[in-house]
């Protein structure tokens, strides 16, 4: 079963490319561990670029396993007027 994710790009509903640069680490960040001094991104939330945009790939086990932090980033996605996309894993890993 190929559950669809959510592609947060750093790109405005304008047009806009979203700043700082690094919002899409940061947001990621929240669910990152360091293993022998690196940074190991959770599979439910994890930093990528599409079409040369910094982006955000959300699972949306996240709504289960973390409901508040789910929400929290669809909202400051919505506040900040970034767009929604919905993709599939296997496009994701491509």
């Amino acid at each position: 079963m190929s559950q669809k994710k959510i592609l947060i790009k750093g790109v405005t509903e304008s047009g806009e490319k979203f700043r700082p640069s690094d919002w899409a680490e940061r947001m990621s960040g929240s669910l990152c561990t360091f293993k022998n001094r690196r940074i190991t991104y959770s599979p439910l939330l994890q930093p990528t670029v599409q079409d040369g945009y910094a982006c955000v790939l959300m699972d949306p086990e996240l709504k289960d396993t973390n409901p508040s932090l789910y929400e929290s980033i669809l909202e400051f996605a919505e506040k900040n007027h970034l767009c929604l996309e919905e993709e599939t894993e296997s496009k994701s890993k491509g």
